[in-house]
């Protein structure tokens, strides 16, 4: 009876700081996935960010485009306006 208890004094505090152990272990494995995961996730995002500035910025060249070509045809009918009046 007596050895059981001895096994018993050494062996349960020995699996206690395995099991400690192995779930620090698991913990930062989890912990390194999630920010893989996370980095992915950002960078994903920044392409998708890189790619709507650059449609913007193409939507915003046409724009310029078509404000000067009406400037232009504003500056003609002031023209023509001011010839006839």
């Amino acid at each position: 009876m007596s050895e059981h208890i001895y096994l018993l004094t050494l062996g349960l505090p020995l699996a206690t700081l395995l099991v400690i152990f192995g779930m620090k272990y698991w913990s930062n494995a989890h912990k390194a996935r999630a920010e893989a995961a996370s980095a992915e996730a950002y960078r994903e995002l920044a392409s998708k960010s890189a790619a709507a500035l650059a449609d913007n910025a193409a939507a915003m060249a046409t724009m310029q485009a078509t404000l000067a070509d009406m400037k232009g045809r504003l500056a003609s009918v002031e023209t023509m306006l001011k010839e006839v009046g």
